[in-house]
């Protein structure tokens, strides 16, 4: 394939090699494992997770307006980029193999956006035919020019010395010339987010909510979407064997509905049996990628407790290769919308029934803590926010995303629930985490109508409605303070937990309406105008 509108004249370029070609290259060129489940494993080597802190976006006035400036879309000039750009170029230029690999993003035909990525790597090749659409081999032959182009030149370290760079690695997005460039950074999933960023900013200028979010879909098409950060279950929970998965991790909510964004799905594996995720385990097969994943040299077995390289080991795979896909992979307007905290406090209830100015103020918020052992440097349980759950991915305000979100609850009268996969009865060391079947439970009481039908009582330090009584669930553990053997401790600790809140959402006052600063806890905060 001639790469040479990318600048680029290396000869040696395979596009959209079938699965088993890759496993071969993959093989025979870059140190990958056939695992025993038929699996391909493969190392990222030194970053084994995202890096945000070098994630640019190019400075130009055609978009400047628009991007939330600030520590999570840090501007980058125009020279600066083409240098990078330049270097990426000079390295993809020397590579012995060159891989392309054309897909879609966006199962709507009608917002889809063509993608290119270029590597070096097969396994990365390997992984966005995974997480990309699939084109047929028509769409493939009339495939044209791509809406955006990765270059990824992850084993080539960025100039730390350029301005605007802050080390030897660089993500940067550049909307104008309709690039992501990649330095210094192997972990396959900075592809897959830097779309996803790039849809972040193209959705909301159609009126169009883009989300990070799972999707499922029941018997009678009923839509819940599943907001969450890492680690509080949003993959696993939309993995539902009674219901079609739409996705697992990116969405965006039209006038017709939902969509997922991507063609595959990107599952955290620490710890995965059998027992506890059948679906993302039987998806762990030939075509599917690890990544990270310790191999028994002998017996090529999987460990999937063995943390030697990093806690984020994850399998990337078509989501075909879940039985109860749906395909194509659309949706109705949701039914309900799930926020998903990992709450290691123990202060939250296992399920609350949100307002619509509550919904609004705890997506805003983002909210799950990180446990010891999840991330350096942790030691003990900390609590941290993510705008829209999903911060690190906008590209406009995030009042913005809120404000498309409250339109479309309304327009389409969807419930909206918070639920605590964290613990209870104290928090970490003292309680105990809450049981994947107890909050399975409380999601199918969601799913079939129950919770919306049931009374509720208001806890006092957040406003949030209890049910009574959910079926499968203990109902001792439903309200909080009576699971704790000290109720006082309770009460400090939960105020707080109140207050991170609310010094949380200082950043947000002057943006929101009057009623949503009330849904906060304890006290309304008021704007400063």
């Amino acid at each position: 394939m001639n790469l040479r509108h990318h600048g680029i004249s290396n000869l040696n370029v395979y596009r959209n090699l079938a699965p088993s070609v890759l496993y071969e290259h993959a093989v025979r060129f870059d140190q990958a494992e056939i695992v025993d489940s038929g699996a391909l494993c493969n190392c990222s080597h030194e970053k084994t997770g995202r890096s945000p802190l070098d994630k640019r976006i190019v400075t130009n006035p055609e978009s400047q307006d628009d991007i939330w400036w600030g520590p999570v879309n840090i501007p980058l000039s125009e020279k600066s980029y083409q240098a990078n750009r330049l270097r990426a170029v000079e390295f993809l230029e020397e590579c012995d193999h060159l891989y392309v690999m054309d897909g879609f993003a966006g199962w709507d035909p009608q917002h889809q956006i063509k993608v290119r990525i270029i590597c070096a790597r097969p396994y990365h090749a390997l992984f966005m035919h995974n997480m990309l659409i699939r084109p047929t081999a028509e769409q493939l032959e009339q495939f044209g020019k791509p809406d955006y182009t990765i270059l990824n030149a992850g084993e080539c370290p960025a100039d730390p010395e350029l301005e605007g760079n802050s080390s030897t690695t660089s993500v940067a997005l550049n909307l104008e010339s309709k690039e992501l460039t990649i330095l210094g950074t192997q972990y396959a999933g900075e592809m897959k987010k830097g779309i996803f960023t790039v849809m972040h900013y193209l959705m909301p200028q159609q009126s169009i909510l883009s989300m990070h979010c799972s999707a499922n879909a029941g018997d009678d098409g009923s839509v819940a979407l599943f907001f969450g950060l890492s680690g509080t279950g949003k993959t696993t929970l939309s993995a539902d064997a009674s219901r079609s998965l739409i996705g697992d991790d990116e969405h965006c909510w039209t006038d017709k509905g939902v969509f997922n964004i991507e063609g595959g799905c990107y599952a955290k594996v620490i710890d995965l049996t059998a027992a506890s995720e059948p679906e993302i385990y039987n998806a762990i097969r030939f075509g599917t990628v690890l990544e990270n994943t310790y191999v028994d040299p002998t017996t090529r077995a999987v460990d999937f407790t063995d943390t030697q390289l990093t806690q984020n080991t994850r399998a990337a795979y078509p989501i075909d290769f879940i039985d109860n896909a749906a395909i194509p992979c659309v949706g109705a307007h949701p039914s309900n919308i799930i926020l998903l905290t990992c709450d290691a406090f123990g202060i939250l209830p296992p399920v609350s029934k949100l307002t619509p100015a509550q919904a609004s103020y705890f997506f805003l918020n983002g909210y799950t803590a990180k446990v010891a052992g999840t991330e350096m440097g942790v030691t003990k349980p900390e609590a941290t926010f993510s705008a829209c759950f999903g911060a690190a991915f906008l590209v406009h305000h995030p009042n913005r995303y809120s404000q498309l979100l409250a339109e479309k609850m309304h327009e389409h009268g969807t419930h909206a629930w918070l639920v605590n996969t964290g613990w209870s009865g104290g928090g970490v060391g003292e309680g105990e985490r809450i049981q994947l079947k107890t909050t399975r439970a409380i999601i199918n009481a969601i799913h079939d109508g129950q919770l919306a039908e049931t009374p509720t009582q208001t806890e006092a330090v957040f406003g949030l409605a209890i049910p009574h009584k959910v079926s499968g669930c203990p109902t001792e553990i439903l309200t909080p303070r009576v699971t704790w053997k000290d109720p006082l401790a309770y009460d400090k600790s939960a105020e707080q937990l109140a207050q991170l809140f609310r010094d949380n959402f200082t950043k947000y006052i002057d943006q929101v309406d009057e009623e949503v600063l009330a849904a906060g806890p304890g006290y309304p905060l008021r704007k400063t105008g």
